[in-house]
């Protein structure tokens, strides 16, 4: 459904009115597209305390022209002095900050940027997993969080800010430079039109990567680039085809004959995947006309069923390198006028047919070791609940655990990594159906002003399904623009 306000307020009337009355301002939001595939303008690499081992090799390969020094009067190009253009990205390494002090250093690196940034640019802080082994550090590094989440909250102009934190496993540049060639899919992501509704994020990258051969661990295969040059371009990166890294892999979609499920198919097909979609008997025609049109297999079968898991093996009897968990139903109603079979229905297809066909499927060994990617549709209404959803809620919070218990074990026992996303307000046909006030209240209360569309979750999906982000397990991402809900 068409959001009126963001075109009005692209108006000069519109502009005119939110300056006066102080109403929100979004900004159009600049996604993916083969026309427009990239940010406009370079990358700013600011670095506070000591550099990360490897850092400066994975942006140089990430396409914007990177810059090292900001000097006064630098991205003000075309706000009336002579400068340069405005930053597309700002990336800060901050990996090295240790306590307060170095937290100084932070507000010195980006209080002269932060201007300068573009409409619809990023910031990316990097950080490392706070851990016990000193606790200035973890407080310095936990700080981190804190200021990424407002900074997102206040930047304005479309623009995101997210902190990725580097998990070594082990002490020393070498595993710090793993990691950080283990984060080279995910900073690609972060630094792309892509993630343009993922804002005031945490993503932590693990160094002990689910690779290739499937062995996880700090005795598994070490991610491309360790041990080797830490500037230089590695194998594994090198042989990664950026424009389609998908390519060779085999997907599944469950509820995809429409609505987000649909948008993820379309983007795991562009990224080279072969997509077999499945949605319920009943959506049987708009699920092959999907099929035919992405080369793909179309799949009509109650995910609730018995035999879900069985029929799914069947159909791909190469296996599975990515299940995507979409299917998903609502029976709203207040918990005291709620029936039972309501709350049954959402349950069982909400949460148990996903614990149900993803334990056969990896008992059956039918998603590859390695490859295998899992990615389950939470919700931000998991995380902060929602007045009228206790079904719903308990259900997205329920995939949620889901997603942080079997991780590690999937990781070491089936060389399968487990994520999920959490879509916030998501512009679909059920939305559109929601009340007005409440429609533009679940619009604008976010830190970009605005609801995401179906595209923004599709591509969250697609590069948690890449085979390079095996750094990335356990993790809920969630696709809100910075919900204001659950923050």
């Amino acid at each position: 459904m068409a959001d009126r306000y963001l075109r009005f307020t692209g108006t000069a009337p519109g502009r005119f009115l939110t300056r006066r009355l102080g109403l929100p301002r979004p900004a159009p939001l600049h996604r993916w597209s083969p026309e427009r595939p990239s940010l406009d303008g370079p990358l700013l690499r600011l670095t506070v305390a000591a550099p990360c081992p490897g850092l400066a090799g994975v942006l140089n390969r990430t396409g914007p022209p990177v810059r090292t020094e900001h000097r006064e009067g630098d991205g003000t190009a075309g706000t009336g002095h002579r400068g340069t253009a405005p930053y597309a990205a700002v990336v800060v390494d901050a990996t090295g900050v240790d306590g307060p002090d170095a937290l100084h250093e932070v507000h010195a690196a980006l209080h002269p940027v932060v201007r300068s940034v573009a409409t619809g640019g990023r910031i990316v802080v990097l950080g490392t997993a706070p851990g016990p082994a000193d606790h200035h550090r973890a407080a310095a590094q936990q700080a981190l969080e804190g200021f990424v989440r407002s900074l997102g909250k206040e930047i304005g102009k479309g623009c995101t800010v997210n902190l990725l934190r580097l998990d070594p496993g082990a002490e020393g540049t070498a595993a710090l430079g793993a990691a950080a060639a283990a984060a080279e899919s995910t900073l690609r992501f972060l630094l792309s039109p892509k993630s343009a509704y993922v804002s005031g994020q945490p993503i932590t990258v693990r160094a002990d990567v689910v690779g290739a051969d499937g062995a996880d661990g700090p005795e598994g295969p070490q991610p491309a680039g360790a041990g080797g040059p830490t500037d230089g371009a590695s194998d594994g990166a090198a042989a990664t085809d950026w424009t389609r890294p998908l390519a060779g892999t085999t997907a599944l979609v469950t509820g995809c004959a429409r609505g987000i499920g649909e948008s993820v198919a379309e983007t795991l097909a562009r990224d080279g995947a072969r997509v077999v979609c499945l949605d319920i008997p009943s959506a049987e025609g708009e699920l092959a006309a999907l099929a035919e049109r992405l080369g793909g297999t179309a799949l009509p079968l109650d995910i609730t069923a018995p035999e879900a898991a069985d029929r799914i093996a069947a159909a791909v009897p190469g296996g599975l390198d990515i299940l995507v968990h979409n299917a998903g139903i609502t029976r709203d109603r207040r918990l005291a006028n709620m029936a039972a079979d309501r709350w049954d229905q959402v349950i069982d297809v909400n949460l148990g047919s996903v614990l149900r066909v993803t334990d056969r499927l990896l008992k059956a060994g039918a998603v590859r070791r390695g490859t295998g990617r899992i990615i389950a549709t939470a919700s931000i209404a998991g995380i902060a609940g929602n007045a009228g959803q206790t079904n719903y809620a308990a259900s997205k919070a329920g995939i949620i655990g889901f997603t942080r218990s079997l991780a590690p074990r999937a990781a070491a026992e089936y060389g399968v990594t487990v994520n999920a996303v959490a879509p916030g307000f998501i512009e679909t046909k059920m939305t559109a159906a929601v009340p007005l006030l409440i429609r533009e209240a679940g619009r604008r209360m976010n830190s970009l002003a605005q609801g995401g569309l179906p595209v923004d979750v599709a591509e969250t999906t697609a590069w948690l399904a890449q085979p390079a982000s095996g750094g990335v397990n356990g993790q809920t991402v969630r696709v809100c623009g910075q919900s204001l809900l659950g923050a």
